[in-house]
């Protein structure tokens, strides 16, 4: 039948000579469809994936820092376990990494016969990974000080290698870091003795990670008006804690640092920050079980899928007092510094994964008859990208080299001020830079960027967190506002002072010229700046107060960074380009808006009815 219908379309008339003709086309163009369907069922697209190597060796601007910074006896040593553990993540740890991807964390409420067990199961390869941690002493390289002032910086310098590889678990080894931060800023008091020692234990079987319990039903940053967890002090001196956690991150964790209000004989607590005490607790008891807590569930996040992340209710959960009672905030400042730390190391991380896989993509993809690489648009693309996160990682170095010294006692008063203002400056900054560069990167791949089993789209979704936790842009803004306020103005000083010097060593270097001249007018515009805000309200600095951070970001990383490393004598004619792109940006964008109007004249009013609309 279908012959015939086809044999009649548009009223052909035919012999029987014609149709056995038309009958044997019809058969022919019938096979070679089914032969087109049958080769379709086995093709697939087949592009070149992008590879990466050692990645240690892969980054020069890594290397060409160590050699520049580190002492030879250091650098020789460094340098062997560097490349070493850069094969190690190669084989070994991103394989593991991929396979957190794709076995999240499972919560189990109930068992079989009706008992409540609140079980979250890891997977096999999440469990590898925190002995791996543990082997490669990615905490307690800091704390071991092998390498005086630079143990700090050699320690971030792995956890940079690790990070894109780790399947997440960087974020757990952020609190656990935090925490062993904290419990030796009190002095590693007796009863947390045994605690600081697993934190920085090399044993797999000893070492412990770390929760950080802050985030209430109220919300994160507002930890003051926020915190509801109530503690009941015990006769035997520990205490009970009641309340509920809205957010815990890596919730199998061994133990937790987390915030209370301590109730008086009447049950009354003080509000506000002066309320807040900090606790320490073990997640489980030597048994397995849990200790008075009730997991609600497991969030059901955008990214960082691979960690179990909960909600938590704390029913007479048994904890020891760590910090004088309602000194908290104080004490677990410690842990807020070097957590964000790790989220600058992530974010420079993530940046720099997606440009290596997006610069091997473009050495093999062909498109329009040459190799990507052979299309100055997309490599000038990559190039922008590239500049961002050569800034951000000498801003990195620049951080856990302060910090490095302020451990060992090494630091002066100057360059202690300058750490306290860089660790939110960067940390807001670099968290914008990453999602901005994991977006781009994941453009110059196509429809292959889109495609969730190259594992771009994972490496996007987790930088995505990068600028809410641990404190958003705005709220990071206005930490950095508190710092010029508590220093009177200093650390401003001390900055400023700091890249003129770096500038006057760049002014030596003919090819850099441009730069000093962009950079030294972009100091003037934000003196002028911070001068003119001075006499204005207090409404007027809060709505600078990103632009005014972007802008510190981007003048000490073009000037004292990479102007700094581009001086060098040894400096490559790609560390001399950097520089330079970086300083053809707009250095300084709290001048440019102030100038337009942007935060004076009833801005905030303006601002209210353009997002609100005219009633």
């Amino acid at each position: 039948w279908s012959r015939c219908q086809m044999l009649n379309i548009k009223g052909i008339n035919t012999t029987v000579g014609q149709e056995q003709q038309a009958g044997m086309k019809e058969k022919q163009v019938l096979e070679d469809l089914e032969m087109h369907l049958a080769r379709r069922d086995t093709e697939a697209l087949f592009q070149e994936r992008p590879e990466g190597g050692n990645q240690y060796l892969e980054d020069t601007l890594l290397q060409s820092y160590l050699k520049a910074h580190l002492p030879p006896k250091v650098l020789e040593e460094v340098h062997q376990d560097l490349e070493r553990f850069g094969n190690h993540l190669l084989t070994k740890i991103q394989p593991l990494g991929w396979e957190c991807e794709l076995n999240p964390p499972v919560f189990r409420q109930y068992d079989a016969w009706g008992r409540r067990v609140d079980h979250i199961h890891t997977c096999s390869a999440w469990r590898r990974m925190k002995e791996i941690s543990a082997e490669e002493g990615l905490i307690a390289e800091a704390y071991e000080k092998r390498y005086s002032n630079w143990s700090r910086l050699y320690q971030a310098v792995k956890l940079y290698l690790f990070s894109s590889s780790s399947g997440g678990f960087n974020c757990p080894l952020a609190m656990t870091d935090g925490a062993a931060k904290v419990i030796e800023s009190l002095g590693i008091p007796g009863s947390l003795k045994n605690a600081f020692d697993h934190l920085t234990s090399r044993d797999p079987e000893k070492f412990w990670t770390s929760g950080q319990w802050m985030t209430e039903r109220r919300g994160g940053s507002d930890v003051a008006n926020g915190t509801e967890t109530v503690a009941r002090k015990q006769p035997d001196g520990t205490y009970c804690l009641y309340g509920f956690k809205w957010f815990t991150s890596a919730a199998d964790s061994d133990m937790a640092l987390t915030l209370a209000r301590i109730a008086d004989a009447e049950g009354q607590c003080t509000q506000g920050s002066r309320g807040l005490s900090l606790f320490f607790l073990r997640v489980r008891d030597e048994e397995g079980k849990l200790n008075s807590i009730q997991v609600q569930r497991l969030k059901d996040k955008l990214g960082t899928r691979q960690m179990a992340t909960a909600e938590l209710w704390l029913q007479g959960a048994r904890a020891e007092l760590i910090s004088a009672e309602g000194h908290g905030v104080a004490a677990i400042s410690n842990m807020l510094n070097i957590t964000r730390i790790h989220n600058i190391i992530a974010a420079v991380a993530s940046m720099r994964r997606m440009i290596s896989l997006s610069r091997n993509y473009a050495c093999k993809r062909v498109a329009f008859g040459k190799l990507l690489k052979d299309h100055p648009l997309h490599m000038q693309t990559i190039a922008r990208m590239e500049v961002q996160v050569r800034g951000a990682f000498l801003l990195l170095m620049e951080i856990v080299r302060l910090l490095g010294l302020a451990e060992t006692n090494l630091a002066s008063e100057q360059e202690q001020l300058l750490l306290r203002l860089l660790i939110p400056v960067a940390k807001l900054y670099t968290g914008k830079q990453a999602s901005a560069v994991a977006v781009e990167a994941m453009e110059s791949f196509g429809g292959q960027g889109y495609m969730e089993d190259t594992g771009l789209p994972v490496i996007l979704r987790d930088t995505l967190v990068l600028s809410i936790w641990e404190g958003t842009t705005n709220i990071l803004s206005l930490d950095v506002l508190r710092s010029l306020t508590k220093s009177q103005g200093e650390v401003m000083a001390v900055l400023l002072s700091a890249v003129q010097k770096k500038l006057e060593l760049a002014s030596g270097t003919e090819e850099l010229s441009p730069a000093v001249q962009r950079t030294q007018e972009a100091i003037e515009s934000l003196r002028q700046f911070m001068a003119a805000a001075g006499s204005e309200q207090a409404l007027t600095m809060e709505l600078a107060a990103r632009d005014f951070s972007y802008s510190l970001a981007r003048i000490y990383t073009g000037r004292a960074l990479l102007m700094e490393h581009a001086a060098r004598p040894d400096a490559s004619s790609t560390d001399v380009c950097a520089a330079l792109r970086w300083c053809n940006q707009e250095l300084c964008p709290v001048a440019v808006e102030s100038g337009r109007g942007s935060y004076g004249g009833g801005a905030a009013l303006r601002d209210s009815a353009l997002v609100f609309g005219n009633s």
